[in-house]
């Protein structure tokens, strides 16, 4: 039994069917009888479906997609009832739709999309603290991604304007409370403000009790 190389095999039209399919369409184009070929051809859309699956928003038109392939694999030469028209040759010269890049809309460039969308979503946000979280978060990246392409820092004050700007005014925070807590600051966190009130207030009852002591030693 001698070896059969790819080489030496038949050129393949379209190779993420695999040779199986293209034997399949020669075999169809044999049969004579034309409900059976029809049957056959339909089967086979079914198989090249699974065998190469896509997801689109749209299953008729991917549909038609396989059933081009087919007629493709075939040389446009099946004589199939099929549920879409068989398409022109030239349809093998098609460029593919070039795809739109919105990168011209973007405001700020350094900040990139992602922070317009973080954006949009935080004034989505309807819970207050939610939405002071988010801007806070939202300002700290900002301010990594400015220190990351600029040598020079950035005011927060600056950070902020940018916020208020790219959400038309729909967000914004106390800017004294962002500074005295280094809000946007990326090691601090946004509760961090929080627990330095606890730590005063745990402190001061601390406080009370030492003086009581001292009091009722006096006396």
């Amino acid at each position: 039994m001698s070896l059969e190389y790819n080489t030496q095999r038949e050129h393949l039209t379209l190779r993420e069917y695999g040779r199986n399919v293209q034997n399949l369409v020669k075999f169809i184009k044999t049969v004579d009888d034309q409900e059976k070929r029809n049957k056959y051809a339909g089967l086979l859309v079914e198989l090249m479906k699974a065998v190469n699956p896509e997801f689109s928003k749209d299953a008729a038109e991917y549909t038609q997609k396989v059933w081009d392939d087919l007629y493709i694999i075939s040389k446009f030469d099946l004589e199939v009832e099929g549920p879409f028209p068989v398409p022109e040759s030239t349809i093998l010269d098609r460029k593919p739709d070039r795809v739109g890049y919105q990168s011209n809309n973007i405001k700020f460039r350094h900040y990139g999309r992602n922070i317009e969308i973080l954006i949009n979503n935080a004034i989505a946000l309807e819970d207050p603290n939610e939405k002071e979280g988010a801007i806070i978060a939202i300002g700290k990246l900002m301010k990594s991604f400015y220190q990351t392409w600029n040598k020079d820092s950035i005011e927060d004050e600056t950070v902020l304007k940018n916020i208020k700007q790219l959400s038309k005014d729909q967000l914004d925070i106390d800017i004294e409370k962002v500074k005295q807590y280094g809000l946007f600051d990326s090691e601090k966190r946004p509760s961090d403000f929080q627990n330095r009130g606890n730590k005063n207030r745990n402190s001061g009852g601390k406080g009370g009790k030492r003086n009581f002591k001292r009091r009722r030693n006096n006396n």
